[in-house]
């Protein structure tokens, strides 16, 4: 039997894992995996999909049945078998409540709950300056957005732009890079080694706040216009448009080019199944010339993963351009709160060389602690643990009448044309909370032009301007239990889901004037399905 191989840092012990592969191996024999949708792929993707999984072959019967299980519903008479749980076995159960986020995978074994807490710790850690008697907690920018991960994932859930001109700007940030002007950035780029050309003195975002003694690099100022929207049977919207410029920046004018793309930190729960999905799956939706005519072009990112040294298919962030778990914590700590892993090991975290002062600020690595690094490689794969496993909440109401007749709508509509219902999970080795579950993330993974309206005008990776990552769907009606009030899209826009849902465009236009155009009880029955995820 063939299994992928990575590093496998989960496994406990190489007699669990034989165990595992001996018990896998009589239920299926290995088999040739399908080809992959004809779309534009690196070869090494094409090759092998997922270096990231420890993954038993499928049969050819049973992707048969796997067909059969993701297939869409025509039956809106009553909830699908297995609905109510949208994480498979690990989707947990519990009351829910503001922590309904923060829930380990149900399904996971008694021995791994301590890495989860442990795990949870390292998330909540509130990072100080170097250098500090809190050994273990020092090393803090000298640039950064926050000291903690949970200070931008609100209670494992979503940020949120400012309340207003005086509140805090932790869970958001502004992206910065500008057009690529070497033919050998233009060629990195175009084989998918480098996703976006930091700006030359800021680097890759706009950190607003510093350790003492270096300069912040500006602060990030958005203002507001609403533009009104007419719905059918006598109702109205109100949209907010956003514009986003940076303010007293630290380190002299930015690059006139430079392109702002705003982020709230997304929610954290699934991620571990989204990561678990065979690549062969994402890749079977993608459609680039639209070639079954619906309107609908989805495309694959790709990114070059320091960790495999290799390009992946792009899983995670707002435009896909992240292949794993450990990729997307490791450049957070550095990105975010400028601590240094195995990943980015510079001490400084983004400094560029336009800020020496930043530079030749102290660091919080030791060459005889944690690996040199300000996190370690076990404390890294311990928070990659406890974000792999953050389970999703149950569904509510989902044998409800309203809601079953707005899941019809939101068939009948199109909207699973982009945001797929299902997938089953690889049968994995060494991840049993992961292994071979159905889940329903109400995301294809993939890139869709989003019309003008959302455009950030940045490309990353393969992603163009106007494009962006189906962003998955479950737990989103629980965003203000969470974090009260919700918002949502990629910059926190949107106060509502039909507001949501009305900033849609391109791609997704038809299905917007659609909802502006059907019956109010319609529309209502919609939202009242997508608060149910």
């Amino acid at each position: 039997m063939t299994i992928a191989t990575t590093r496998g840092r989960w496994i406990r012990s190489a007699g669990y894992a034989a165990g595992m592969i001996a018990v896998l191996g009589v239920q299926q024999a290995a088999s040739s995996p399908p080809p992959i949708a004809t779309v534009d792929i690196p070869a090494e993707v094409a090759e092998q999909p997922d270096p990231h999984l420890w993954a038993v072959p499928r049969t050819k019967a049973e992707r048969a049945r796997i067909a059969a299980v993701i297939r869409p519903t025509t039956d809106f008479t009553r909830a699908e078998e297995y609905e109510v749980r949208p994480g498979g076995a690990a989707t947990t159960m519990k009351q829910v409540n503001r922590d309904i986020f923060s829930q380990s995978s149900a399904n996971m074994p008694f021995e791994s709950e301590l890495d989860f807490k442990v795990g949870n710790g390292l998330f909540r850690k509130i990072w100080v300056s170097s250098p500090s008697s809190t050994r273990a907690s020092d090393g803090l920018g000298p640039l950064f957005n926050a000291r903690s991960c949970q200070s931008c994932h609100i209670k494992d859930g979503r940020g949120h732009p400012p309340a207003g001109e005086d509140d805090d700007r932790v869970s958001i940030f502004l992206r910065l890079s500008v057009p690529p002007r070497t033919d050998e950035l233009k060629a990195a780029i175009a084989a998918h080694l480098l996703t976006v050309v930091p700006e030359p003195s800021y680097g890759g975002q706009l950190q607003d706040l510093a350790v003492q003694g270096v300069p912040s690099e500006g602060r990030m100022e958005i203002s507001y216009r609403e533009m009104p929207v007419t719905l059918s049977d006598g109702e109205t919207a109100s949209l907010r448009v956003p514009t986003y410029s940076i303010g007293d920046p630290g380190y002299g004018p930015l690059d006139p080019e430079v392109m702002l793309s705003p982020r709230v930190a997304p929610p954290m729960i699934g991620l571990g199944l989204l990561e678990a999905v065979p690549a062969r799956d994402i890749l079977a939706n993608a459609d680039p010339d639209d070639a079954d005519g619906d309107g609908i072009s989805g495309r694959p990112n790709f990114a070059f993963s320091p960790e495999f040294q290799r390009v992946m298919l792009g899983r995670f962030g707002w435009k896909a351009g992240t292949p794993t778990i450990r990729q997307q914590s490791a450049d957070a700590f550095a990105g975010d709160m400028g601590i240094s892993n195995d990943l980015h090991p510079a001490g400084y975290g983004e400094c560029t060389e336009a800020q020496m002062a930043c530079r030749d600020a102290p660091d919080g690595a030791d060459a005889d602690d944690r690996d040199g690094f300000e996190i370690d490689g076990p404390g890294l794969d311990l928070v990659t643990f406890y974000s792999r496993n953050l389970a999703v909440p149950a569904r509510r109401d989902v044998d409800d009448p309203q809601v079953l007749r707005g899941k019809q709508v939101f068939n009948d509509t199109g909207c699973i044309a982009c945001h797929t219902p299902k997938f089953v999970t690889a049968r994995l080795t060494d991840r049993p909370e992961q292994s071979f579950q159905l889940i329903w993330p109400y995301s294809d993974l993939l890139l869709h032009d989003m019309g003008p309206g959302l455009a950030d005008d940045r490309p990353e990776g393969a992603a163009t301007g106007f494009e962006w990552r189906t962003a998955p769907l479950w737990g989103i009606g629980l965003t203000a239990t969470v974090d009260e009030p919700a918002h949502f899209l990629h910059d926190g826009r949107a106060r509502s889901l039909l507001e949501a849902v009305l900033w849609h465009g391109g791609e997704a236009e038809a299905q917007k004037q659609a909802v502006m155009t059907m019956p109010k009880p319609d529309r209502d029955a919609l939202i009242r399905f997508l608060e149910s995820l």
